[in-house]
């Protein structure tokens, strides 16, 4: 069996500080804001956001995030279900146009063992991959290779999705709105 190791990321989830500038649930207060660049959120629909991962696993390591506040899966009604699935469908799309990779990992972490540092709130990681994207770097020297700038990750795939049908974009730092 093969195993992926990422110690590093331990430090991430035992932090005391989570997130210093939310008061409440990050998922919940970022796309109340108005920072939609700042914050990393590249896509909004009616019941669901993505939000690229600001500690990404790979380049375009994104978050499809329903808007509603709950942990439990079985919350979502049919038609956020429908919207969140929707919205990954989109992200695979756009990260395809914007990434090119070979492939993709997603899934929930679902419930406080499963291993997410945010349980409360779900949200479906999408992470592209390449063939070959694992090196020795995570496992020798506890380091990751992210091999491009957040904000140009960003850039690309908040374009990919400008360019998919039924978008909008309101402005030059505000989210793609998917209709």
């Amino acid at each position: 069996m093969d195993q992926v190791f990422a110690p590093w990321r331990i430090e991430w989830i035992r932090r005391e500080e989570k997130n210093p500038d939310i008061d409440d649930c990050v998922f919940c207060e970022l796309p109340a804001q108005s920072t939609d660049r700042e914050n990393l959120l590249v896509a909004r629909s009616d019941h669901a956001i993505v939000l690229l991962n600001n500690y990404p696993y790979n380049p375009g390591h994104t978050m499809v995030i329903p808007r509603l506040h709950t942990g439990a899966y079985s919350d979502l009604d049919d038609d956020q279900l429908l919207d969140h699935a929707r919205l990954k469908q989109r992200t695979f799309d756009a990260l395809e146009v914007a990434l090119e990779p070979d492939g993709f990992n997603a899934g929930l972490n679902l419930g406080d063992g499963a291993g997410g540092s945010i349980d409360d709130h779900l949200h479906t990681h999408v992470v592209p991959r390449w063939e070959g994207d694992t090196n020795f770097m995570p496992v020798l020297s506890e380091t990751s290779v992210i091999v491009e700038a957040l904000d140009d990750t960003y850039d690309r795939l908040r374009d990919a999705f400008a360019a998919q049908d039924d978008t909008r974009l309101p402005d030059a730092d505000s989210a793609v709105i998917v209709e």
